[in-house]
């Protein structure tokens, strides 16, 4: 007999499809029906045992028919909401059918079940909560109160989350006219199961008492309520971890929107305010239908991804919902990038949208705005009329009729301290094509550059003119005019930088920046960038620098080096804004230029002479290395909070100080002998009860390098540190000096010098919870390393608690006698620090050797993952393979780290044999990958086009 062969995997198929359920969510209710009636006793009544197994079953194939038929079937999130939606009602409404069946009539008569809040829209997430009114006549009977309670009980046992309200009509207008929050989920209510006409009873009296009540203070406390959920969750749209529910430009705006024109016109969709003409267009319709059923799939596959109630985009979270939403590489834009740049602009449609629908509303509720009588004649001439004390255009001389207008109102609304009217905004966003036809009108081009830099602060007068022209390019950003207006911006408006970095899109971020620059000329800057504040005065091209800051990132996801391309750009956009030739030379230069500072002061040894004078080349001018500062200041400042501190404005301030001499023609520089006198006869004035023997014995201990790294200061307190140790004779000494002013703490580890002691030192502080910033390696003429690290804790602060101090002392002296195991325990720090969201981006590992940097040592740079551990990985490499580190420079953007370190070889020379460099480059590569890195498979459902809902 012939036995028939079974595919293994073909079984699996066949246990892994659900069940089908029948396609009408009615349909599907009466199978739960049948299951009941199929386990009921003679005597007709159900265990709840068995039943809430059953309805248990019933519930497992219904989350596992709607998943299988959004992943699988690609039916829309908002489909797949309404799907899940229809068939909970089922359930709930058998439930009610199965706790009544022996309560006789009257409790069923006198009870309606309700559902309210996002299920009451008839939309359901799959691991939201289930929102339920129980309606009850006025008293309502013992009986009824403990069916409600038995229903409760039930679905909480079947694992559902159940947000629940047991009220009288009477109760619900009472609690409905104190609290917006309670009026807003009974707007939403509908009708699940019990006694109809008690509902509808309730609906006809809750809708006659939101009209006696009038929507203006309705809509102000949803408005208010708006704004403190945006303070929470981020007041920009382009935040790149957005939360899809609650951030702004996410469903919680879309339901706004949906509440307060339900409120005034008692509609449910998009579509049917259309139908009202005048408050919403058929095309603005559109755009809100499928923003919503966007961000409602979004949603979805956020929900099953994470197996639970996940709201926010989170980085490792972002590729895995691009991936099952179709997003593949598209040119040089990663799907994650593509996915992401169509959330922001989502985002950004559902900000437009509020700015245009809101202010529709509220002139159909409480009637069209008064015009004031008071507008002055000069006001009306230039096109614009007071409306409540804003701004709008006068009829027939609107935006479409003058698009220059558009850039008009911001400068009058400037100059006069004005607010623009919600209509004038709406009108901005209506007509934001017609920005196009300014392009190379020289008047529009000078309003814009006068918007942009504004009038030069006045900060002698209290009331003097203040720059703030971040305000007005917000305004048409969100507005869409910008992108029209400059074709280059368009292409950065909700592009995305998929790094821990930034905290913003490339526009919002540029944005910031401007808003910086805008800052540091009124002076509210000078306590943290006193440089910078105090230069930004003398400036001699403000509007290079303006425009160079508006253009820094522009050619950012283009692919190739941004800088160099955003130069180019550069050159177009000056002469079109009306720059000279020489004002836009300047401002591609400073585009090109624009990591040049912050890369030198945190990647290479400013105290190495041939690092000042090769920037002093590059830069040429006063000018040019003040705007340089200024721009380097605002762009770091404008990434997020966490990126400045102290320690960074104290390296850009050494290194500016340091260039600014060579160009002032200053020989500090080049004088190398010159500047060690100095340096030791500043230290001798610092140690006036030392004798001259002991004088001349400290000052020969350090080799040139040494004496111009440290301040006279430091060398005194490394004299008494050295001075101490050897009358001690002491193996080993750590001092700790907390340095609040630059949000550092320095380390010096004072012993005796061998291979491998740079790296065991950061390898304890690793362990210690320490994360080094800069690091300086001496070895001094008597044989004892002089090794200083400046280190800071976890949030970028000084690393200066005393009990941490301790232990950090103990953890490096344990390491260089060998009792700490430093791999397991970096290995142990790393799996706690380091989370998934955070292992979501890529940071490829990359070295990068230069022979070129400086005319004494080897540069490697190297680039890759940060985490506890990974300079002492790398230094560990770095002498095994024979080589001296003479100083390291760490720094981190992110998840990502830039370490860069000056060696020798063990003759004292540069590293200059192609085979030793390219033996050192693949051993530093092993030495970036991080031994714990694993990347799981990620289980995709196919990506297919959806099909899109037929309303929202």
């Amino acid at each position: 007999m012939r036995v028939a062969r079974i595919e293994p995997h073909s079984t699996i198929k066949q246990m892994l499809t659900p069940i089908p359920l029948p396609r009408a969510p009615e349909a599907a209710a009466s199978l739960l029906s049948d299951a009941l009636a199929g386990i009921a006793e003679e005597s007709g009544t159900v265990s709840r045992e068995a039943a809430v197994g059953a309805f248990r079953r019933h519930l497992a194939r219904i989350q596992s028919y709607v998943q299988h038929a959004f992943e699988h079937e690609q039916i829309t999130g908002l489909q797949a909401a309404r799907l899940l939606g229809a068939l909970i009602d089922g359930v709930v409404a058998a439930l009610f059918e199965h706790s009544t069946a022996n309560a006789g009539p009257e409790v069923a008569g006198n009870l309606s079940i309700a559902a309210t809040g996002g299920y009451g829209r008839g939309v359901l997430a799959p691991f939201s909560d289930i929102d339920l009114l129980f309606l009850t006549d006025e008293d309502p009977v013992p009986e009824t109160l403990r069916v409600v309670e038995y229903m409760l009980y039930f679905l909480w046992d079947l694992g559902l989350k159940v947000g629940h309200a047991t009220r009288s009509i009477g109760d619900c207008l009472i609690e409905g006219g104190k609290d917006t929050t309670i009026r807003t989920a009974l707007l939403d209510a509908r009708y699940l199961a019990g006694n109809n006409g008690l509902f509808g009873d309730f609906h006809l009296r809750f809708r006659a008492a939101c009209k006696e009540a009038g929507a203006a203070d309705y809509i102000v406390a949803k408005q208010a309520e708006r704004a403190v959920r945006h303070r929470r969750y981020g007041d920009s749209p382009f935040v790149v971890e957005p939360n899809v529910k609650e951030g702004r430009g996410g469903l919680r705006d879309l339901q706004t929107l949906y509440w307060i024109a339900r409120y005034v016109f008692d509609t449910q969709t998009m579509g049917e305010l259309a139908d009202l003409g005048g408050i919403l267009s058929q095309q603005e319709a559109r755009h809100g239908r499928r923003a919503w059923e966007f961000l409602w799939t979004v949603r979805f596959h956020l929900h099953y991804v994470a197996g639970r109630a996940e709201e926010r985009l989170t980085f490792d979270l972002q590729p895995v919902v691009g991936a099952r939403m179709g997003y593949t590489r598209h040119g040089r834009q990663d799907g994650v990038e593509r996915f992401m740049r169509h959330y922001f602009l989502t985002a950004r449609e559902i900000a437009r949208l509020t700015r245009i629908l809101e202010p529709a509303i509220l002139r159909s509720a409480l009637g069209p705005p008064a015009l004031e009588a008071e507008t002055d004649d000069a006001l009306l001439a230039a096109g614009f009329v007071l409306a409540e004390g804003q701004l709008l255009p006068v009829s027939g001389r609107d935006f479409d009729a003058e698009p220059i207008q558009m850039l008009r109102i911001l400068q009058v609304a400037r100059d006069r301290g004005l607010d623009l009217h919600p209509l004038a905004i709406r009108s901005f966003i209506q007509n934001e094509r017609r920005a196009v036809s300014l392009r190379g009108d020289l008047k529009a081009a000078a309003i814009f550059m006068d918007l942009l830099c504004g009038r030069e602060a006045d900060r002698h007068r209290p009331n003097g003119t203040h720059p703030d022209g971040a305000r007005w390019l917000a305004i048409l950003n969100e507005t869409g005019f910008f992108g029209r207006y400059l074709p280059d911006w368009a292409r950065i408006v909700g592009q995305m930088q998929f790094d821990t970095y930034h905290i913003f899109t490339v526009d919002e971020h540029t944005i910031e920046a401007v808003r910086v620059l805008n800052t540091l000329e009124r002076g509210e800057l000078s306590e943290v960038a006193p440089i910078a504040s105090e230069l930004v005065d003398n400036v001699q091209s403000r509007r290079s620098l303006y425009l160079a800051m508006l253009l820094h990132d522009i050619a950012k996801g283009r692919g190739g080096d941004h800088s160099a391309l955003g130069a180019e750009v550069a050159l177009e956009v000056g002469p079109a804004l009306g720059l000279s030739d020489e004002e836009t030379e300047t401002v591609s230069w400073l585009v090109l230029h624009h990591l040049l500072m912050s890369a030198t002061a945190f990647k290479r040894d400013i105290d190495d002479p041939k690092t000042i004078l090769d920037l002093a080349d590059t830069i040429q001018s006063p000018e040019r290395l003040r705007l340089l500062l200024i721009l380097t200041v605002a762009d770091m400042r404008a990434v997020s909070s966490k990126v400045w501190n102290g320690w960074k404005a104290t390296l850009l301030r050494e290194l500016y100080s340091r260039v600014a001499e060579v160009l002032a023609g200053g020989l500090a520089t080049t004088e190398r002998d010159v500047r060690v006198t100095r340096a030791r006869q500043a230290v001798a004035a610092l140690l006036p009860d030392w004798t001259a023997a002991e004088l001349e014995q400290f000052t020969g201990l350090g080799y040139p390098g040494y004496w111009l790294s440290f301040d006279p200061e430091t060398h005194a307190r490394h004299a008494s540190l050295m001075r101490d140790a050897e009358y001690r004779k002491a193996p080993l000494t750590v001092d700790t000096q907390p340095l609040p002013a630059r949000a550092v703490t320095e380390v010096t580890v004072y012993c005796a010098d061998y291979a491998g002691l740079f790296s065991k030192i950061s390898g304890a502080l690793a362990v210690a919870g320490a994360s080094i910033v800069d690091a300086r390696i001496h070895t001094m003429t008597n044989g004892m390393a002089l090794d200083t690290f400046w280190i800071q804790d976890a949030a970028g602060g000084a690393f200066d608690s005393p009990h941490r101090l301790a232990r950090l002392s103990v953890l490096v002296e344990q390491a260089l006698s060998g009792r700490l195991r430093l791999s397991s325990e970096i290995r142990r720090v790393s799996k706690v620090l380091l989370g998934r969201r955070m292992q979501a981006i890529h940071v490829p590992p990359r070295v990068v050797i230069d022979n070129r940097a400086s005319n004494t040592h080897t540069v490697l740079e190297l680039n890759g993952r940060d985490r506890p551990g990974l300079l002492h990985d790398v230094t560990a490499t770095i002498s095994d393979q024979g080589l001296q580190i003479a100083s390291a420079h760490v720094t981190t953007y992110g998840v990502r780290a830039v370490d860069v370190f000056y060696v020798k070889d063990v003759f004292g020379l540069k590293v200059e044999n192609e085979r030793k460099l390219s033996q050192l480059r693949e051993a530093l590569l092993l030495a970036l990958k991080n031994p714990d890195d694993v990347t799981p498979p990620v289980s995709l459902p196919p990506a297919r086009k959806v099909r899109r809902a037929a309303s929202a």
